[in-house]
């Protein structure tokens, strides 16, 4: 097994996405987080980054506590159900982030936006970041 490779925080936080939105479709953290991580790669026998195993295990840990703390946030009448998938799973990363992880918060919530556009619409970002901000405490 070689060493992990040199990937940056935003790509990764790329595949913790991807590992989320595999893992409702019925698979295991481990196996998401290395498909998510060298489905385009020669070399599949690598060491999974930490930081990457890290997100996902932590999002899966906390999905219920994450899906209540954003459901709060929401408009009345709105439920964590009514998002689409995507949105769901750039929320449960970004409140992982900011509120148990060791990311800034500002930056937690800005790279949300980024996967929001790579992954979804100008709207949706627009949406993830109203809802990411409420939960920005740090000093501006």
């Amino acid at each position: 097994m070689t060493s992990p490779l040199l990937e940056s925080r935003r790509q990764l936080r790329k595949c913790a996405f991807q590992a989320l939105m595999s893992l409702e479709f019925g698979t295991d953290v481990e196996t998401a987080c290395r498909f998510a991580y060298t489905h385009d790669r020669e070399d599949t026998d690598v060491q999974l980054p930490a930081f990457l195993i890290d997100l996902v295990s932590g999002v899966q840990a906390k999905k219920e506590e994450l899906d209540k703390q954003i459901t709060q946030h929401l408009k009345a009448g709105w439920t964590i159900e009514r998002l689409t998938l995507v949105e769901r799973n750039l929320l449960r990363l970004g409140v992982f982030e900011i509120t148990s992880f060791d990311t800034p918060q500002l930056v937690a919530v800005n790279e949300a936006i980024e996967l929001a556009k790579d992954f979804s619409d100008q709207k949706s970002a627009r949406f993830i970041n109203g809802l990411l901000s409420q939960f920005v405490t740090e000093e501006q």
